[in-house]
């Protein structure tokens, strides 16, 4: 065991949400109890690790639009393991001299990126739990680091469908965005169950026992996270229809309905202005 996780409640034998995460992206952060489970999801929903390639593919496209609209300042909360084309390296390839803050509540995830990102003046790390996001915009170092008077990018990708209704995922939203001054941009991306609602039920069980709880929704219910921001075209899609503007080389999940949804919203300027 990594001796900075000592104490931090790492238990290694509940499954890890981040860690599957990297387990359906072919990494090797994971233990065995990840592994179990991830092979459970990956019986109900077989084509999870396409999904996540493209999660990760949006992601950059992404990063390079908001670099193009002027965003230096990046905000990324629910950060995961780190992997290839963070978003710090998206940052310094599209919007050099950017700043990024990652935001985790994972001990494993903090302990992954403060020993990568130690030496890196433009990206910092904080513990922080979306579903407090007060918490989150009142850190120190996030309000050191990024300006809010000026625009920011949020950045929540494939983390509110770990978010239960309990907690108010579009409530958690509207927090962040009346924090932040008009023109900075929310990113969204998150599971949606239309086409297979069957399966909800039986992915949500695993996850029960792991250390998320994921809540599968339809895109309806995933539309209002958007209310109060301009939609930035092509609106809520699925993730291959957000902007692909190069070739495709691996598969993605077209055909099937909506799956994983994905949007950017602006804040508007206040009205009467």
């Amino acid at each position: 065991m990594d001796p900075a996780l000592i104490g931090s409640g790492f238990n290694a034998k509940i499954p890890n949400a981040a860690r599957m995460y990297d387990y359906f992206l072919g990494g090797k952060d994971n233990l065995p109890a990840d592994r179990e489970a991830a092979e459970r999801v990956l019986r109900f929903v077989p084509e999870i690790p396409i999904g996540i390639r493209e999660n990760r593919r949006f992601l950059s496209r992404v990063v390079r639009y908001l670099a193009d609209q002027g965003i230096r300042q990046f905000l990324d909360i629910g950060a995961g393991l780190p992997t290839q084309d963070n978003v710090h390296q998206l940052v310094a390839r599209f919007a050099p001299g950017g700043r990024t803050v990652y935001v985790d509540n994972d001990p494993q995830v903090l302990v992954h990126a403060r020993a990568l990102l130690q030496k890196s003046p433009d990206v910092h790390v904080v513990q922080g739990d979306l579903r407090r996001p007060e918490e989150i915009l009142a850190d120190p170092i996030v309000r050191r680091e990024l300006d809010f008077s000026q625009p920011v990018a949020v950045l929540m990708l494939a983390i509110l469908h770990f978010v239960p209704d309990s907690d108010d995922p579009a409530g958690i939203v509207a927090t962040i965005r009346d924090a932040l001054a008009p023109g900075s941009h929310i990113v969204i991306s998150h599971v949606a169950v239309d086409d297979r609602p069957q399966v909800a039920p039986d992915v949500e069980q695993v996850y029960d026992n792991a250390s998320a709880q994921f809540v599968g929704r339809m895109s309806s219910e995933i539309a209002p996270m958007f209310d109060g921001l301009d939609l930035v075209e092509p609106g809520l899609v699925n993730l291959h229809e957000w902007r692909m503007d190069v070739p495709v080389t691996e598969p993605v999940l077209g055909g099937v309905g909506n799956y994983f949804m994905c949007g950017v919203g602006q804040v508007p300027e206040p009205s009467g202005r």
